[in-house]
C-alpha cells in the first residue's frame, strides 16, 4: 500500500497565482487566475455549469443542511415543556440534541468515503428522503424514546451534508469565490439552529411541538425533489495545477469556447490573449435524462476500504487540527446556550412564554449573519488586496488574519451571557451576549475550512471530514457536561472558562499559523501519509 506526498499531488503547496499584473505593474489593472482550472475539453465539468445551475444545486444541499438543523435543534424552546409532558430532567431532555450532535459527527467517518466511492449524488438523494422519514416519525412519536430515536436518525441522515456540503463548495467554485460561498453554507448550517427556535417558540405555543416537525416533513419533502432533479454528480477528476509557474495563459478564460465567463459567474474575470492551440476533442454534454442518473462509476485506482482509512492520518496537518479544535469550541458554546436558555428564560424569574423564549434566537441569527460576512465575503476581499500587494500571489494564510474578529467579539459575549443569567440581569444581555457568542460559529469555520480547501485541495473532502466528524465528537462532550458544569460552578465560572478556552484556540493557533503557515505547509507536505 504505496503512501504519496501532498506534494506530489499539487505542488503548489496551497500558494497559487490568483492575478496576473499588467504590464504597468498597477496592480488594479490585474487579472484573475481561474483557480482550479477549468476543462478546455468537457463541458460537464462543475465548474464550466452555467451559474443558475451551480446556485441552485448549490442551494438545494444548502437547504438540506438547513433542514437538518432546523427539525432537530430547533425544538429547544419546547424542551422545557417536552421535560414536563414526558416526565424528564433537564439533563435528560436536553439529550434531544446532544445525541444528535454525536451523530452528526462521527457519521461523517461514514458518509463521506461512500460519497468519494460512489458519487456525491446517491447520497444526497437518498439521505435527504430518509430525513423526511424520520420528521414523520418524530411528529407521529408517543414517547420520548421514540422522538430521541427519531431525531437521532435523522441526524444520521443529515451529518451527509456536514462535510460533504462544503467540499461541493470546492467542486462547484473558483478559490476567489470560495470564502463567500463557504459563509453561506455555514448560515445554512448555523440558521438551522436560529431560525428554527424561533418560528417553533411560536409554533409550539399555538399548534404544539409535533407541528413543528410537520413543517420540517413539508419543506423536506419539497428539498428532497429539488435535490433528485437539479443536484447532478459533482465529482469530477481534475488535473490540479503542478507548479506556481504555470502563466495565467494556461489557467485562466480566454475565450468563450473554454468556459463562458459571463455563465460561470466570474464576471471579475478578464480575458487574457492566447496563442492558438491544437483542437482538442470536445467531450459530449450530458442530457438532463442521463444527469439524473444515480451511477457515475466508481475509482478504478482505489477501494471502498481504503476510503474509509485513507482521511485518518490527515489529523496531523496543522491546518486541519486547527480547524476542526475552533469549530468545535464555536459550536459547543452556541449549542450550550440553546440546551440552556429554555430553562432560564422560561422559568422564574423571567416566567417567558416559548414563543417570547424563542426570540432569542433573533441576536443569534444576526451573530450568523454577520460572522457569515466576516469570514466570507469580507475574507475574500482581503485576501484579493493583499494578493494583489503580493505581486498577484495568493497565500492561504490571508484568510487567517480576520479571526480577530471573532477572537474579540466571542469571548466577550460569553462573560456577558454568563453574568446576566447568574446575576438576573435585563434580558437584554442575555441577548447581546448570545449574539457575540453565535458570530463565532459562522466566521470560524468558514475561515478555517476554506484554509483547509485551499492548503489540501486535492484531498479537501477527507480533509473536511475530519474537520466536520471531530469537531461535533468533541463539542458533545462539551456539551454532555454543561448542565452539571452550570449547575456545580454557575454560570459566571462556566461561560467565563468557556471564554477562556476559546481565546487560547484561536490565539494559539493562528498566531504560529500567520507568522509561519508558509514554512509548516512546506514541510508537511512532504509527509508521505495519503494513500
Amino acid at each position: 500500500m504505496r503512501l504519496h506526498t501532498l506534494k506530489e499531488l499539487d505542488q503548489t503547496e496551497g500558494t497559487v497565482q490568483l492575478r496576473k499584473l499588467g504590464e504597468d505593474t498597477d496592480a488594479d489593472a490585474s487579472s484573475l487566475v481561474l483557480v482550479p482550472h477549468p476543462s478546455d475539453t468537457d463541458p460537464n465539468d462543475p465548474l464550466r455549469w452555467p451559474i443558475w445551475k451551480k446556485h441552485v444545486a448549490f442551494a438545494s444541499v444548502c437547504a438540506f443542511t438547513f433542514l437538518t438543523n432546523y427539525g432537530i435543534g430547533g425544538l429547544a424552546p419546547a424542551f422545557y415543556l417536552l421535560s414536563i409532558e414526558f416526565g424528564k430532567s433537564m439533563t435528560e431532555t436536553s439529550n434531544l440534541l446532544l445525541w444528535p450532535i454525536l451523530v452528526l459527527g462521527m457519521f461523517n467517518f461514514f458518509w463521506v468515503p461512500i460519497a468519494n466511492y460512489f458519487g456525491k449524488r446517491p447520497v444526497f438523494v437518498f439521505a435527504s428522503l430518509l430525513l423526511c422519514v424520520t420528521y414523520i416519525w418524530g411528529a407521529n412519536a408517543k414517547s420520548f424514546e421514540s422522538l430521541l430515536w427519531s431525531n437521532i436518525v435523522g441526524a444520521f441522515a443529515g451529518s451527509s451534508t456536514e462535510a460533504l456540503g462544503a467540499a461541493i463548495v470546492n467542486d462547484l467554485y473558483f478559490l476567489h469565490e470560495r470564502g463567500a460561498k463557504m459563509g453561506i453554507y455555514m448560515n445554512s448550517i448555523s440558521g438551522g439552529n436560529t431560525i428554527g427556535p424561533l418560528i417553533c417558540g411560536f409554533v409550539v405555543q399555538s399548534l404544539g411541538w409535533r407541528w413543528h416537525k410537520w413543517i420540517a416533513v413539508i419543506f423536506t419533502a419539497i428539498n428532497f425533489i429539488a435535490v433528485l432533479l437539479y443536484v447532478p454528480e459533482t465529482r469530477y477528476n481534475r488535473d490540479t495545477p503542478k507548479s506556481l509557474g504555470l502563466t495565467t495563459s494556461d489557467q485562466a478564460i480566454s475565450s468563450e469556447e473554454d468556459v463562458d465567463v459571463e455563465k460561470t459567474g466570474s464576471p471579475s474575470v478578464k480575458p487574457v490573449p492566447e496563442s492558438p492551440a491544437p483542437e482538442r476533442v470536445q467531450v459530449p454534454k450530458k442530457s438532463f435524462i442521463q444527469e439524473l442518473s444515480l451511477w457515475s462509476g466508481v475509482p478504478s485506482d482505489t477501494n471502498l476500504f481504503k476510503m474509509f482509512i485513507r482521511p485518518l492520518p490527515m489529523i496531523a496537518y496543522p491546518a486541519v487540527m486547527f480547524a476542526f479544535l475552533g469549530y468545535a469550541v464555536s459550536l459547543a458554546w452556541v449549542v450550550a446556550v440553546n440546551i440552556l436558555n429554555s430553562f432560564v428564560l422560561q422559568a422564574p424569574p423571567y416566567n417567558w412564554q416559548p414563543q417570547i423564549n424563542g426570540l432569542i434566537n433573533i441576536p443569534g441569527l444576526l451573530g450568523n449573519i454577520f460572522g457569515a460576512y466576516a469570514g466570507g465575503w469580507l475574507v475574500d476581499k482581503f485576501c484579493d488586496w493583499r494578493t494583489k500587494k503580493n505581486n498577484g500571489i495568493f497565500e492561504p494564510e490571508s484568510r487567517l488574519y480576520l479571526l480577530i474578529i471573532p477572537f474579540i467579539i466571542t469571548p466577550a459575549g460569553c462573560i456577558l451571557f454568563g453574568y446576566g443569567v447568574q446575576r438576573t440581569l435585563h434580558w437584554t444581555s442575555l441577548f447581546f451576549g448570545y449574539g457575540m457568542i453565535s458570530v463565532a460559529l459562522t466566521a470560524v469555520p468558514t475561515i478555517t475550512l476554506a484554509y483547509v480547501s485551499d492548503c489540501a485541495l486535492p484531498v479537501n473532502s477527507d480533509a473536511l471530514l475530519l474537520v466536520n466528524g471531530l469537531k461535533n465528537i468533541v463539542a458533545f462532550g462539551f456539551l454532555y457536561g454543561v448542565i452539571p458544569w452550570v449547575e456545580k460552578v454557575g454560570y459566571i465560572n462556566c461561560f467565563g472558562t468557556q471564554a477562556g478556552v476559546f481565546v487560547g484556540i484561536i490565539g494559539l493557533g493562528a498566531i504560529p499559523l500567520v507568522l509561519y503557515g508558509a514554512k509548516i505547509r512546506h514541510i508537511t507536505a512532504q509527509w508521505r501519509i495519503i494513500l
